[in-house]
């Protein structure tokens, strides 16, 4: 004990002493870091920060998984395999179905548990840091599974969702938190949006795995999607493992010599000056925000300038649900129920996922040029005119109007991946303060799990053909909910591109309107430092010489 307290005594005191050096002088090289960042080009960006990138992707492939477990459920219930394990006979005009109830019992569950996972995380993440949450969330999903395999009816099954969706809420908040922390300002929007490739990754397999397993007839016929989960959490503790901690965790916790050391393994080709430039910028940022936010707790985020940050990420992300995405995201029951080949509607499903997969990667080419605000708010306005067009083809052409409907469902998908999809996941990391990131992500996705159970409870209703069977009709209402969040980011929604954590900080607390943010000039260090002559100086002498 009295050797762990001597280490311990050390490493405080090598902490100290390095926060010392991180002074006067340190803001300036802070400010350097800043230039540099918004100087670097996206290939200096990728070369000086290649294992940044190498670990942003591979901690991401978490997402790959939950995009893969998220939507098993919403497809079985176009499942015939499975209607007849977990569902009544309506008679032969019906046939097997899952009813009402049942459906939005289990597709709320995974979401229930992903609330309360999420807002475990936020604690737990903030105090044992990224790696260690996802590595033991991983362990307990893999456990869980065993549930959702075996179960012998639909309650062991509602109980399996939930247990499972405990480690899913996990996986959604710190994947996106990672990827802003660990890379450049020129590099989060990518890996931020690469989080939505993962998502529509997982969801293309999972379409996959089900059209193939759609003819197995018994039980396995619907096991075997469940079984094919456990793949992948022991391969990725491993890489969570060997995978560096977040700096800015480690700058939060006070713990600047291991942050050092972390900025060491995820640089590419940095010198010592910018890794100490680095440091010294990360530290100033904190203590920028510092000032404005007395603690880390879930009440700071509606304190001051972060409440509309937290407004902002909650509602950015709460417009993937309101968009229509329960609708149109998936339209494999709707197609079924509305009388198209089981066979059929899962061929289109699994084209439309290949959809979305292309569409989030010409994202990226989008969002470098475009920035964030223009395509969350045109976006939006767009999938609100095609959800309405899908509502007015069912009046006026009925079952003659599925096809056209099914098209329209597929335009829907690759606008949504090209805006909405992945930007919310880049706006969320981007936009929430570094010091309460991971409770302000936590937030808004549990805002996006809470609006996400309301919507499944309707959608269960307004699609089954033996309770509201609206069918085409569905598209009115969700096209309404995306006219309203068009309306909202139109006034409330901030450019964030090329910004700053320093930057957006200093815009928030300034209270300056959305539309003006990019039109904005900022200078992150007048504020904090009076530079002088010889200050100057040394500046323009390390600019020169980088």
């Amino acid at each position: 004990m009295a050797t762990q307290s001597h280490i311990g005594s050390a490493q405080k005191v090598a902490d100290q002493e390095l926060e010392e050096k991180l002074g006067h002088t340190a803001i300036l090289d802070a400010k350097q870091a800043t230039d540099d960042e918004h100087s670097q080009t996206l290939w200096q960006g990728l070369r000086e920060n290649r294992k940044a990138v190498m670990w942003s992707i591979l901690l991401s492939m978490t997402i790959v998984m939950e995009g893969y477990d998220g939507i098993l459920i919403g497809n079985f219930f176009a499942y015939p395999e499975f209607q007849k394990k977990f569902g009544r006979y309506f008679g032969e005009r019906i046939g097997w179905q899952v009813t009402g109830e049942w459906q939005t019992a289990l597709n709320m569950g995974s979401t229930a548990g992903a609330v309360v996972g999420g807002l475990i995380n936020g604690y737990v993440a903030s105090r044992f840091g990224y790696r260690w949450t996802l590595i033991i969330s991983l362990g307990l999903l893999n456990a869980f599974i065993f549930v959702v395999f075996f179960a012998p009816g639909k309650e062991v099954l509602l109980v399996g969702q939930i247990l499972c969706g405990l480690s899913w809420g996990v996986f959604a908040t710190l994947a996106p938190a990672y990827a802003s922390e660990v890379c450049p300002t020129n590099l989060r929007a990518y890996l931020t949006t690469y989080v939505n490739l993962c998502w529509a990754i997982g969801q293309l397999l999972a379409t996959g795995v089900l059209r193939g397993c759609l003819h197995i007839q018994g039980e396995m016929g619907y096991r075997i999607p469940f079984a094919i989960q456990w793949l992948w959490p022991i391969p990725l503790m491993v890489v969570c493992y060997l995978a560096p901690e977040s700096p800015w965790w480690l700058v939060r916790a006070d713990r600047l010599d291991q942050a050092k050391h972390s900025i060491v393994r995820l640089s590419g080709e940095k010198t010592s000056d910018q890794i100490n430039n680095q440091l010294a910028m990360m530290v100033h940022t904190i203590r920028i925000e510092a000032e404005a936010t007395e603690g880390a707790t879930y009440l700071d985020c509606f304190k001051g300038p972060n409440l509309r940050r937290t407004e902002i990420v909650c509602v950015a992300f709460m417009g993937q649900i309101l968009s229509g995405s329960s609708f149109a995201y998936t339209p494999t029951y709707f197609f079924t129920t509305a009388g198209m080949d089981t066979a059929q509607a899962f061929n289109l499903s699994l084209g439309a996922k290949a959809i979305a997969f292309t569409g989030t990667v010409l994202s990226w080419w989008l969002i470098s040029y475009w920035g964030r605000r223009p395509l969350y708010v045109w976006g939006m306005g767009l999938l609100s005119l095609i959800l309405i067009l899908i509502g007015v083809l069912d009046v006026s052409a009925g079952k003659k109007g599925l096809w056209p409907s099914g098209g329209l469902c597929v335009l829907w998908l690759f606008v949504y991946s090209l805006t909405i999809g992945p930007l919310a996941y880049s706006i969320i990391a981007e936009t929430s303060s570094v010091r309460l990131r991971p409770l302000s992500v936590v937030l808004s996705r549990t805002s996006y799990q809470l609006v996400n159970i309301i919507s499944q409870f309707f959608q269960a209703y307004m699609m089954n053909p033996v309770e509201w069977n609206f069918l085409g009709k569905t598209g009115f209402f969700w096209g309404g909910t995306a006219f309203c969040v068009f309306i909202w980011s139109y006034f409330r929604l901030p450019e964030v591109k090329g910004r700053t954590y320093e930057e957006l900080d200093i815009l928030f607390m300034k209270e300056v309107p959305a539309r003006k943010f990019a039109s904005t000039h900022v200078d992150a260090y007048a504020a904090a430092v009076s530079i002088g002559p010889d200050d100057k100086l040394e500046i323009e002498q390390k600019n020169s010489s980088t």
